[in-house]
């Protein structure tokens, strides 16, 4: 127990040093908030040009909270997947990923303490383009329980979708196509800035196969219409029935590839 908690310190040390570092980097970091905001305003002028009668026929009553709840919620996906595999791939050009991973934290705690940079990252973002929506006229009607319900949730199936990505890093090395794919065609398939049910058929399917599809139903209902547990009730059982799924197969693909990377010897390859 006592060296469980001294690595805990130590990696929330190292995390504290990361956000350190990275505000000391002032123009990288207004270049990333420039970044958020960017297509916030891009979407809005988007929406307003298109008038309300031609938004509303596909569905949306307000497209400016629309787009901005799914921006806001889009990037957990996409930062915390991007930065688990992005990780490992640079402990294996550094070539420290050895230490890493067989150190007493164990495996799956190396990607653990990976998401929470790109978590706390994209709390931050969030933050910013919820508050640039209030700008714009968003009225947020709040249920903070079910709202941290439906987030935990999509974060522990983004987890479960990291540990994924993780595993084709450690065996393919370059060229991940879970990485690409969830930080990519989210934002096509996921409902982030259009209802899932303006594209064709199939493609409508597909993204119900989408923890992020099912998420952002849920948060735009709590954030927007104070829609509690109750009238959320169905869609935090889909979410459930979601990490079910995804993080064992995530854990369980993860320590498999690394365990044919030792037998291989191909653990530091780049």
């Amino acid at each position: 127990m006592e060296s469980k908690g001294i690595l805990t310190k130590l990696y929330s040390f190292l995390y504290i040093r990361g956000f350190k570092v990275w505000i000391s980097y002032r123009t990288q970091v207004a270049l990333t908030i420039l970044s958020w905001v960017l297509p916030v305003f891009t979407y809005y002028f988007v929406g307003t040009s298109l008038g309300n009668s031609l938004v509303e026929r596909i569905g949306v009553k307000d497209y400016t909270s629309f787009f901005v709840i799914g921006l806001a919620f889009q990037g957990y996906v996409s930062s915390i997947i991007t930065t688990v595999s992005g990780r490992i791939r640079n402990e294996q050009l550094y070539g420290t990923i050895e230490y890493y991973v067989l150190s007493r934290s164990g495996v799956t705690s190396f990607l653990f303490y990976s998401a929470i940079w790109g978590f706390a990252v994209n709390t931050i973002n969030a933050f910013i383009i919820m508050s640039v929506g209030l700008g714009l006229g968003i009225k947020y009607d709040i249920n903070w329980l079910s709202s941290i319900i439906i987030s935990v949730l999509l974060i522990l199936s983004t987890l479960g979708l990291s540990f994924l990505s993780a595993a084709f890093t450690m065996v393919i090395k370059q060229g991940n196509p879970i990485s690409l794919f969830f930080s990519t065609f989210t934002t096509l398939l996921g409902g982030v800035v259009f209802p899932v049910t303006a594209m064709p058929i199939p493609l409508t399917y597909l993204s119900y196969a989408l923890p992020l599809t099912w998420a952002l139903q849920g948060l735009r209902g709590s954030f927007l219409d104070g829609e509690g547990i109750v009238q959320e009730g169905g869609i935090i059982l889909v979410l459930l029935v979601f990490n079910v799924i995804l993080i064992p197969i995530g854990v369980l693909a993860y320590k498999y590839a690394f365990r044919k990377a030792r037998e291989k010897g191909t653990l530091s390859e780049y």
